[in-house]
């Protein structure tokens, strides 16, 4: 995910953040999840590590400048001699092939003709990236991304990944939120489509809805993709009851923060699409997505008409 040129980037949210305990201490942990390679990352990372120091700072300095007994000094900046900020750091997790983009700040400046006195001083900022599909052992997590990472790195290999999700249990009772992570981050997004296979309790029979999508004809030649274009009658190449699971899956991501031009990348839709969907969802909060989908379905025809 990223922005293109021009278009405001928001400094306010991250894909996720989290604050992880270390004893009486915590840490707090962001996470962007990519598909696309982001060319500015290390300056985007930088953003939002400095964006939760900035916001760390402003809570201190109210504290502060309630306090008796603070220094002048203390006063006027927020922050006494003895405060301290907690540690933030951010994880990139790259779902594509091969990051190809900088790793570090230094990486996109410019220092041609720059003595190299001068960028010896010039401050760098490392990118913290796991690239998923290059992990070498996905044993160490204990929570079901094992299973997502591992799906992501097979999903090339038709046979490889039939292989994993008949030999590993945990895939016939997937929590429904990393199965839907586990298609969207691959592309096969007609996973989606097989809702025959939730399970009550929030639970999903990958094994299952893998066997019966290879078995459709519209998959020959491939394990999971995308169709080609769209088909005539159907809204962004979905039906009815697919395209009530976008809505609800944007509904999700635009609560969390995420624009229309990341949710198009991620899910590999266009841009107006989405917009156009999410302004659906904003202005009718209360109506059901299976509402909504029908609304647009029938706004569809109205235009081919």
């Amino acid at each position: 995910m990223g922005l293109p040129a021009g278009r405001k980037r928001s400094q306010k949210y991250r894909d996720l953040i989290r604050k992880t305990a270390f004893g009486v201490n915590f840490a707090v942990i962001g996470v962007e999840s990519q598909t696309e390679v982001d060319y500015l990352m290390p300056l985007r990372v930088m953003s939002y590590d400095a964006g939760e120091y900035e916001h760390q700072a402003v809570g201190q300095r109210k504290t502060v400048r309630r306090t008796k007994g603070t220094s002048r000094a203390e006063f006027l900046s927020g922050f006494t001699k003895d405060s301290r900020l907690k540690p933030c750091m951010t994880l990139v997790l790259f779902y594509g092939e091969s990051w190809d983009g900088s790793r570090d700040l230094h990486g996109i400046l410019d220092f041609r003709d720059i003595p190299e006195e001068l960028r010896a001083v010039v401050n760098d900022y490392q990118i913290q990236l796991l690239e998923i599909r290059k992990l070498p052992n996905t044993e160490v997590f204990q929570t079901d991304l094992k299973q997502v990472f591992n799906f992501i790195h097979c999903s090339n290999d038709k046979k490889k990944l039939r292989e994993l999700v008949e030999h590993d249990p945990a895939y016939r009772e997937m929590e429904e939120d990393a199965y839907e992570a586990a298609a969207v981050f691959t592309g096969a997004e007609e996973l989606l489509e097989v809702e025959k296979f939730y399970e009550e309790g929030g639970k999903v029979d990958m094994c299952q809805a893998l066997t019966a999508l290879i078995a459709d004809g519209r998959n020959e030649g491939r394990v999971l993709g995308r169709s080609e274009g769209r088909e005539e009658g159907r809204v962004l190449g979905r039906d009815e009851g697919q395209l009530e699971e976008m809505l609800r899956i944007i509904r999700t991501m635009s609560a969390k923060g995420l624009e229309a031009f990341d949710i198009a990348k991620l899910l590999d839709k266009p841009e107006d699409d989405i917009e156009r969907m999410i302004a659906l969802l904003e202005s009718n909060p209360k109506k059901s997505n299976s509402k909504l989908a029908q609304e647009l379905i029938k706004q569809t025809r109205d235009l081919r008409e």
